[in-house]
């Protein structure tokens, strides 16, 4: 696919302009761009479901372009078989050995569709955009309110994936994982980097100081000519010489670098609250649930004041039962919790963004929801943190897009002085640059945390303590986040070895056992290749961030070749693994 001078704007407000770039074989492409930069209106345009108004895309005559549907809606009571049998003309063998991959198995294929919780909704989906077999697939935010065992299952397939793939993710760990390139999308253009997100974030930053330092060194060459122009420039013997110098400055002041969102780096600044050396809630007995139905009993944990609480589990184990009972929207159904006397909570979740006042100003909420030694300086750098400026602060809360809101609520939090933040997926609507710095912000305060999100570099970057909501009851755990997403991994893999193993009264053949000692030869072989391609291409990379201004064709198609190169011996590796 190519996409040339792309350009979009809605009511006369440019979204983006001057997009360019080119999809080859076997790419994978991780998309990123603030708030607001049209990553998602850019995929829209590319399935045809929004127009554009200038520029051009080309799409190769065999391309097949899949597209995960983030509010796909389900036909009444079919089941999930009926919903995918009509997303793909299939046999049915094929379905369930492609459902399989995401471990729906035969039971919940023949459920309706409407009974999946949210991770098991997104993996049917999955399936249905799949069930086409594009060779350019497209996903918009997948791992939104994903439960980490589906992401990881998500994250295992996609890099297995045999085609070319363009990821819309705030998740770093997951773009980190999935794609071997960045696309940046901005209203001004994109720029495609030759490299992983971690490369490209490093390669950024330097050029940005690069950048930084070629303007400082050009304000202080013009000074130096100002000096002599203000000295002469009235003089008459001087005069003509004056006019030369100011039209050298004016010449100079042409070769000044742009530097997009210099201003919009997000530092956020969570105002402390009085210290305390006590436990900030402590439960006893607990159970949980809707009426009489139990989600979670016998829940004893006891948190202190400073602790950052990272609350876990699958969906549908109960962490946001759990989050609406500490808050008061659910009663006990037995036993019972106690918060520290005294304290400010501070809750977001999807019921607070939707109780937001639609008739009220963006500026009026956050003044009014603002601590009250909160000047109004800080009340507006929070604000255009969260992208809210100028004409922006005076929308009513009512036209904003569901993403708008939850930020705008965020943004009334951290200025409301809390003693405790309650936040249920808080990164959902942020890109990562914002959620990295709200957990940095996080991490910094006083005060104590707790939080369920299932972005890890979020969560690892926060959490001092989990607990873990799981087989119906709350449990504290004492090793560390990563420990845990490795722990899942290892299990997750367990599950799919035993799947994928043969039953134990199959026999096998000599011809199989050998065919087997073979592929395990074949194996060994390409680990080795691809150890000294992974060298090659570090090299590369290492040259990119030393010389960020140049540019090197070769150096970039030795790279681009290079990768491909090694997409094609793991996919080699993968086959002869299966």
């Amino acid at each position: 696919m190519q996409v040339d001078k792309l350009g979009k704007s809605y009511a006369g407000q440019k979204i983006f302009s001057d997009l360019s770039f080119t999809v080859y074989d076997h790419q994978k492409i991780g998309v990123i761009g603030r708030n607001g930069a049209g990553k998602s209106t850019l995929f829209k345009i590319l399935i045809g479901e929004e127009t554009f108004d200038t520029g051009r895309i080309t799409l190769g005559k065999n391309t097949i372009v899949g597209y995960l549907r983030q509010n796909e809606t389900f036909v009444g009571e079919e089941s999930a078989f009926d919903y995918l049998r009509r997303h793909g003309e299939k046999e049915d063998w094929q379905i369930r050995k492609l459902s399989s991959k995401f471990q729906i198995d035969l039971d919940k294929l023949n459920m309706p569709a409407t009974s999946f919780s949210g991770g098991w909704s997104m993996r049917l989906k999955l399936c249905a955009a799949l069930l086409v077999d594009p060779n350019l697939f497209l996903l918009d935010e997948p791992t939104n309110y994903l439960d980490l065992n589906t992401l990881l299952l998500l994250e295992k397939y996609l890099k297995s994936y045999n085609a070319s793939l363009m990821i819309i993710s705030h998740d770093r760990e997951f773009l980190k994982k999935t794609c071997q390139e960045t696309l940046e999308i901005s209203k001004n253009g994109c720029y495609l980097y030759a490299g992983g997100i971690e490369s490209y974030l490093a390669f950024k930053e330097q050029k940005l100081s690069s950048s930084i330092k070629a303007n400082e060194n050009l304000n202080k060459q013009q000074e130096h000519l100002q000096e002599f122009v203000d000295r002469f420039r009235f003089k008459s013997s001087k005069a003509k010489q004056a006019q030369a110098v100011i039209r050298k400055i004016n010449k100079l002041e042409g070769k000044r670098i742009g530097i997009e969102h210099s201003a919009g780096i997000v530092r956020f600044v969570i105002p402390a609250c009085v210290k305390r050396y006590n436990f900030v809630l402590k439960t006893n007995n607990l159970s949980i649930g809707y009426g009489e139905r139990v989600v979670a009993d016998n829940i004893d944990v006891a948190c202190r004041f400073g602790e950052k609480v990272a609350i876990l589990g699958l969906n549908g184990q109960g962490k946001s039962t759990f989050i609406k009972t500490l808050v008061g929207e659910l009663s006990t159904v037995a036993g019972s919790f106690r918060w520290a006397s005294n304290i400010k909570i501070a809750h977001h979740d999807q019921a607070a963004i939707l109780a937001l006042n639609d008739n009220e100003q963006v500026g009026d909420y956050l003044r009014a929801t603002a601590a009250s030694n909160i000047k109004t300086e800080a009340v507006l750098k929070m604000a255009g943190n969260f992208l809210f400026r100028d004409d922006e602060l005076k929308k009513p809360i009512g036209i904003l897009s569901g993403g708008e809101r939850s930020r705008l609520l965020l943004a009334g939090l951290l200025l409301s002085s809390p003693d405790v933040f309650v936040l249920d997926e808080p990164t959902c609507h942020l890109d990562f640059e914002t959620a990295e710095a709200l957990a940095m912000a996080l991490k910094k305060f006083n005060g104590t945390v707790f939080f369920a999100s299932h972005d890890r570099t979020f969560s690892s970057l926060i959490s001092t303590v989990l607990l873990e909501v799981k087989n119906g009851t709350v449990r504290r755990r004492d090793d560390d986040y990563q420990e845990y997403v490795d722990e899942l991994e290892r299990q997750l893999g367990f599950e799919m070895e035993q799947e994928a193993r043969p039953s134990a009264n199959k026999e096998y053949s000599r011809e199989i056992y050998l065919a087997q000692k073979e592929n395990q030869k074949k194996t060994r072989a390409i680990e080795r290749e691809l150890e000294k391609l992974r060298q090659k291409e570090r090299l590369l990379n290492e040259y990119f961030l030393a010389n960020p201004s140049s540019y090197d064709y070769d150096k970039i198609k030795e790279l681009a070749e290079m990768q491909k190169t090694i997409a094609a011996k793991e996919d080699e590796w993968l086959e002869l693994s299966v």
